[in-house]
């Protein structure tokens, strides 16, 4: 029985040590939610929430470090969430997004800032009325994203991130998605550009954090600080 016993207790940690081992090389799955929006920006309108949410889904999923929940199936689980939190349904019954969409994160984003300026560069040809040329337009959104553990329901991680244009050109990265619905006639303008710029910014950052950890947190750490302290520059403190 003592032999038993002790062959069972090794069976039982071999099989603990092999859960370990997978679960370390287990891709973070993720939810990403509709967008919400705090800005004045003009672009957007109906159904721009949830095409961000499928632009950022895609860049996530291009990585090849993620496991992405499909929209359907995790904006179901979200307004089932939204009737509990309204009292429309008896409290306690709410779907748990973790257990019912396979998701470990729900990453949630808002738009907090869009501002888009043209200036004249002083080239253009101006003929009957009609001026070609000769201006430079930039774009500016900044984007609060959040990581919300779907076990403990706490933020695991949070970040403003920025994206800029200028001079027609995107600040950072390579966007792999493409636009459609009520954004696809933003593509090439400055809004479009900032979009691209900040979805990529996010999709490194989250990469970073939640799956490199190769040093890359430090980066981030001092692009924060430069961000906060370029903030604090435009105020007059006492």
């Amino acid at each position: 029985m003592k032999k038993l016993a002790i062959v069972a207790a090794l069976a039982i940690a071999g099989i603990g040590f092999a859960g370990t081992v997978l679960a370390s090389g287990d891709k973070p799955s993720v939810g990403v939610a509709e967008f919400k929006n705090e800005s004045g920006a003009g672009w957007w309108r109906g159904g721009v929430g949830w095409e961000l949410s499928g632009m950022l889904s895609n860049e996530l999923s291009s990585t090849g470090s993620f496991r992405v929940v499909e929209r359907a199936k995790l904006e179901k689980v979200l307004e089932e969430q939204n009737l509990a939190a309204s009292g429309r349904v008896r409290s306690g019954s709410g779907a748990q997004i973790g257990k019912l969409t396979g998701a470990d994160y729900l990453v949630m984003g808002t738009v907090t800032s869009y501002e888009e300026n043209t200036a004249s560069t002083g080239g253009g040809i101006s003929f009957k009325g009609i001026s070609l040329g000769g201006k430079k337009s930039e774009a500016y959104i900044a984007v609060d994203v959040r990581v919300v553990n779907a076990t403990t329901g706490e933020i695991d991680f949070s970040r403003t991130v920025e994206g800029r244009t200028s001079g027609g050109g995107v600040s950072v990265g390579v966007f792999r998605g493409g636009f459609g619905g009520s954004l696809s006639q933003e593509k090439n303008t400055p809004a479009g550009k900032a979009i691209r710029a900040v979805l990529v910014e996010v999709t490194d950052y989250l990469s970073c954090v939640m799956v490199e950890h190769n040093g890359c947190e430090d980066e981030y750490a001092a692009k924060e600080r430069k961000r906060r302290d370029s903030n604090k520059k435009g105020l007059k403190l006492d």
